[in-house]
């Protein structure tokens, strides 16, 4: 049985729910939400930003788990540095992909640069979790680059398109996906029509900046328009910034706990118990993690 969403028969329009971090730091939500957990293998998406912290503040993601899923950050400003449990150090910058598969377990931090926050980091982007086929959720985890330079773009009229991940207007993106996929950073210039590619079974519009039409309906920045198959274009007033996303519907639900994703309600629980006793790797060089919300509540 495939994914339990209701296939969609009209445009569903989602806010994105903010909350701030600290430092001013704000991330909006766009995915999973009560109308909709996900979009393909899509289950998590959230906008960082932008902002622009005080001089000698920084992000600090303390090491945290991940199993079953795979992460990308998708920086349009700013830099983060990666270290992982695996051994890699790699900062990310506008343009350049990160993808790591988490599959049976690996722990990372994600953290602003000595340079960034003397002057004062300034972050704005997309981080996204892609939950893995059955059959992978369990597969030795991996990391590798991707440097802006080696992402496909396609060029429309009024429309530069990043092929971040997947197949979209005719090319297909050097990340190894494990299941189709559509995720495209979108650059739109004002009175730009722009068909929304129509290879995939499910497809959403996340609007960063701007305001479109998707099919007859106004979609503005920090909402998730979730859209029906068949033939629908995007079309522009003035500039914008999207992100296309979807693919096709994994066999299954997935459930997610914290950082874990699993189709076995059970896995979550064993992650959970190994990430509290300290069975997971930990990054090389960093002794601060995460704890389980559950452990902050004395569970």
């Amino acid at each position: 049985m495939s994914s339990s969403e209701a296939p969609v028969v009209e445009t569903l329009v989602i806010e994105a729910r903010a909350s701030d971090l600290g430092d001013g730091f704000v991330v909006k939500r766009a995915l999973p939400t009560i109308r909709r957990r996900r979009v393909g293998p899509f289950v998590f998406l959230d906008q960082m930003g932008p902002v622009h912290m005080p001089a000698g503040h920084g992000l600090d993601v303390r090491p945290h788990p991940h199993i079953g899923l795979a992460t990308v950050t998708y920086l349009f400003e700013g830099r983060i540095d990666h270290r992982d449990s695996l051994g890699f150090f790699q900062p990310i910058v506008p343009g350049d992909i990160n993808w790591m598969v988490a599959g049976s377990g690996i722990v990372h931090s994600e953290r602003s640069d000595a340079e960034s926050r003397r002057e004062g980091p300034k972050l704005f982007g997309i981080q996204s979790w892609v939950a893995l086929p059955i059959e992978d959720e369990e597969c030795a985890p991996t990391f590798v680059h991707h440097p802006g330079a080696s992402i496909p773009r396609v060029s429309r009229p009024g429309a530069a398109l990043d092929v971040i991940l997947g197949s979209a207007y005719g090319v297909v993106s050097p990340v190894a996906v494990r299941s189709p996929t559509l995720y495209v950073h979108a650059l739109l210039e004002a009175g730009t029509t722009l068909p929304l590619d129509d290879e995939h079974a499910e497809r959403a519009v996340y609007v960063v900046e701007g305001e479109v039409r998707v099919g007859e309906v106004a979609v503005t920045a920090g909402h998730l328009a979730v859209v029906p198959p068949g033939a629908v274009s995007i079309t522009t007033g003035g500039p914008a910034r999207l992100m296309l996303v979807g693919g096709a519907p994994l066999e299954g639900e997935r459930h997610i706990d914290w950082n874990f994703v699993s189709s076995d309600r059970a896995r979550l629980g064993r992650a959970k118990d190994d990430w509290k006793s300290g069975k997971f790797a930990k990054v090389p060089g960093e002794d601060e993690r995460i704890p389980h919300p559950e452990e902050l509540r004395g569970g």
